[in-house]
């Protein structure tokens, strides 16, 4: 049993390494992964959730020189020019990193909730509905892109922290539904693209901490495999950030986030036939 969760672990961390730069639902599919595997739905919700701090790290590394010219905006922030050229960034982060806090959390004590009321195939069809909404919203934005506007505001910040927040339900994609936001406020692709990657730092951070804090330790029996885990997500989210950037060019997510969604309903509603 012990390497079974050890494989799982580690199989788990490969793919939020992988989906998490896509805009479809890193947790969403991997919660199904790991429902298919056996694990509950509270606790699959959870390591899915605790995942995110290792593809932070790997943002974070990745975009080490972006970062740097965030932080030393730092020194010159005021109040009055907070979205303002060279501080715009610093405050859009800083804004949208704290709207997404609230929401999140709200979004979370609501989804923990309904999880411990909903039987297994009422969780993976809740989870297939999330996803075809996420691919709605992506199909949408696609016809929205106006690509004119190159500096954050504080609306932008607001409702792009928004949907951040309630990208912590499984099925809602977090890069999916922020780049998306931005696409709608007239951003380019790869702004839009940027700006969420950098986003996904302290968000998916926090997500991780949350876990920790919440299960008080690591959310699995063998604290090595939370640990692999981790370290396979981190590694693999460094080594296909660039590559899978580039494929989000020339693939039509919403429809891999459609197709997933109905498979996982009727997933759902056979488990329920199944456990009546």
């Amino acid at each position: 049993m012990a390497e079974k969760s050890l494989l799982v672990a580690i199989v788990a961390g490969i793919l939020q390494g992988i989906f998490e730069w896509l805009p479809i639902s890193s947790e969403g599919n991997i919660t199904l992964f790991l429902r298919a595997m056996g694990s509950q739905p509270d606790a699959a919700l959870r390591f899915s959730l605790f995942l995110h701090a290792g593809t932070a790290v790997a943002a974070a590394v990745y975009y080490r020189g972006e970062l740097k010219g965030v932080l030393e905006s730092l020194p010159d922030w005021r109040p009055s020019s907070a979205f303002q050229t060279r501080q715009a960034e610093l405050s859009f982060l800083t804004v949208a990193t704290l709207a997404s806090g609230a929401v999140g959390l709200l979004a979370y004590k609501t989804l923990d909730a309904v999880v411990s009321e909903l039987a297994g195939g009422g969780f993976v069809a809740l989870i297939g509905v999330l996803l075809i909404g996420t691919g709605i919203l992506l199909r949408t934005a696609d016809r929205f892109e106006l690509g004119n506007r190159e500096t954050p505001t504080l609306v932008d910040a607001l409702l792009v922290g928004a949907m951040q927040g309630l990208a912590i339900l499984p099925g809602v994609s977090r890069s999916g539904t922020t780049a998306g936001t931005l696409l709608f406020r007239g951003y380019s692709g790869s702004d839009a693209f940027r700006l969420s990657f950098l986003l996904s730092i302290p968000a998916a951070a926090g997500a991780g901490v949350l876990v920790v804090l919440e299960t008080g330790g690591l959310p699995v029996v063998a604290p090595t495999a939370a640990v692999a885990a981790l370290a396979s997500s981190a590694i693999i989210g460094y080594l296909t950030i660039d590559m899978l950037l580039r494929v989000v060019e020339r693939v039509s997510f919403w429809a891999v986030c459609v197709g997933i969604g109905v498979l996982a309903i009727l997933g759902g509603i056979f488990l329920l036939e199944f456990q009546v």
